[in-house]
């Protein structure tokens, strides 16, 4: 029986090193029929906040949202409902009608859950699925931000919620689960001392209303990547949104908050993070932060791509560029994007389902504007990709070069390796891939000269020789160079007979 292991080429961890060569994200591509979800009901305005979940044996797609449904609720802060869609295909979503939370003029409507009311209101909606638990009633868990408790005891901060199956919701009777800081509103921000009991809702370093949850497979633990408020140059609070961090292993029980990563030197000085949900694939940690600039129009959002290897420590090469844009003028999401911790991973497709907004995230003027949901996606595994320069022209080359560069990667071990695919797009160009000793020699017959070329674009491509199989290698460990002639490369997966 073999076994894969796919090795992604989104940072420079798995290289030793490469040359002629530069790392570039892939732009994601919004389908066709968005908005996927619009909004075509009372208490759909202003679709942000959202969770998919795809179940892997039937392929049902499930999507939670959160709407706006102005005063047709109970209360005034109660009016961002949980709102519930589902599908077969991921693209055609139906909304069944419930009489769970009936409406003014609406008994029926796809809600499935309601805010507890109190001082402020209720956000988010994101889901995490356990199938292996013990517990049905808590297969489905769910976190969001709300306001418990009367008077002076009201408290804001982390909620969670139980379902058996994603649509009849159980509140969990403690709450808030984590204390968290309700930002601007009615206090002012000077920092409070620490003896200060005037003002409770005023907590440093503590997260905010953005709780995104997913498993981490790594830590064993659920976890919540979301907005963590810092402080402004004169030390006062509630100055930009940075990373924090909580964890958990039962998913009531929450660590304290951890300050991860913050705007910096290189941001405009507008530009915030609003949101930073973050996923786990083939070895890293992704983060699809939402980049709020303030100095435009009311606040808007758009998407760009940060990478961990550990979950602690996060990089963003990709800096000011942004992954998914704005839509175009006039689009449900011109304004605003609203990610989230859940994509949906296919065979050949990653899928990544988003709220918009055609107005800015900040400003309460824009709800009411035009939102929804879409739906963007990426080929399998190719969130970044290393592709050769247009031209290197170093003194130390015999000549410059056009187009042609190489990566080599890291020391591996290919005794039990039967065959290796390229996660590649050379159909503009070729690639060859080569083995070198572990000291960096060339070996006769895994040469470039000696490697078949690799043309197309293939989230497959097998590798092979003209006259050598990796099975005729002494067992070891290898350098792979893997040589670029206007051609880029994302990934490689090394099958093993176990």
């Amino acid at each position: 029986m073999a076994s894969d292991h796919t090795l992604l080429l989104a940072d420079e961890s798995p290289i030793l090193y490469r040359s002629g060569t530069e790392q570039i994200a892939t732009p994601f591509k919004r389908h066709s029929a968005n908005p996927v979800i619009a909004q075509d009901h009372p208490w759909e305005e202003a679709i942000g906040w959202s969770s998919v979940y795809r179940h892997p044996q039937t392929g049902k797609y499930q999507l939670w949202y959160q709407g706006y449904a102005k005063d047709q609720v109970p209360s005034r802060t109660q009016d961002h409902p949980v709102c519930y869609a589902e599908s077969d295909d991921g693209i055609h979503f139906e909304k069944p009608m419930f009489d769970f939370f009936p409406l003014k003029g609406s008994p029926r409507n796809n809600i499935v859950m309601l805010g507890n009311g109190g001082y402020s209101y209720r956000y988010g909606c994101w889901v995490v699925v356990d199938h292996k638990s013990t517990d049905s009633s808590r297969r489905y868990k769910m976190s969001y931000f709300d306001f418990s408790g009367e008077g002076d005891q009201e408290n804001p901060g982390l909620h969670v919620a139980f379902s058996p199956d994603g649509i009849h919701w159980t509140k969990h009777d403690e709450a808030p689960l984590s204390l968290m800081s309700h930002g601007r509103g009615k206090y002012a921000p000077d920092l409070p001392f620490s003896d200060d009991t005037q003002t409770p809702w005023l907590r440093p370093l503590t997260m905010s209303d953005a709780v995104d949850c997913f498993y981490d497979p790594i830590r064993r633990k659920y976890a919540i990547y979301g907005k963590m408020w810092i402080d402004s140059p004169d030390g006062n609070m509630f100055w930009k949104h940075a990373m924090g961090r909580i964890m958990s292993e039962d998913f009531i029980h929450w660590s304290a908050p951890e300050l991860l990563i913050a705007p910096d030197d290189n941001d405009p000085p507008s530009v915030e993070f609003h949101a930073a949900p973050v996923f786990y694939h083939q070895g890293y940690y992704f983060s699809l932060l939402q980049i709020l600039d303030r100095a435009e129009g009311g606040g808007v959002i758009e998407i760009e791509l940060a990478i961990s290897k550990d979950g602690d420590h996060w990089l963003r090469p990709f800096q000011n560029q942004f992954v998914l844009p704005r839509g175009a003028e006039g689009s449900f999401d011109s304004g605003s994007i609203f990610t989230n911790a859940s994509p949906v991973i296919l065979e050949d497709e990653i899928r990544f389902y988003y709220g918009g907004y055609s107005g800015g995230a900040t400003n309460p003027a824009g709800r009411g504007k035009l939102s929804g949901m879409g739906m963007a996606s990426i080929p399998r595994d190719r969130f970044t990709g290393i592709r050769s320069l247009a031209r290197s022209d170093q003194p130390t080359l015999k000549q410059p070069l056009e187009h042609r560069g190489q990566v080599t990667l890291k020391s591996i071990d290919l005794t039990s390796v039967e065959s290796i695919t390229l996660n590649a797009d050379a159909s503009e160009g070729s690639i060859q891939v080569e083995i070198l000793t572990a000291s960096g020699y060339r070996l006769k017959g895994y040469s470039q000269e000696g490697a078949v070329s690799i043309s197309g674009d293939n989230l497959r491509h097998e590798i092979s020789w003209k006259n050598f199989t990796l099975g005729d290698l002494p067992a070891g460990s290898y350098l792979i160079r893997i040589h670029l002639n206007r051609a880029t490369v994302y990934a490689l997966t090394l099958k093993s007979k176990s």
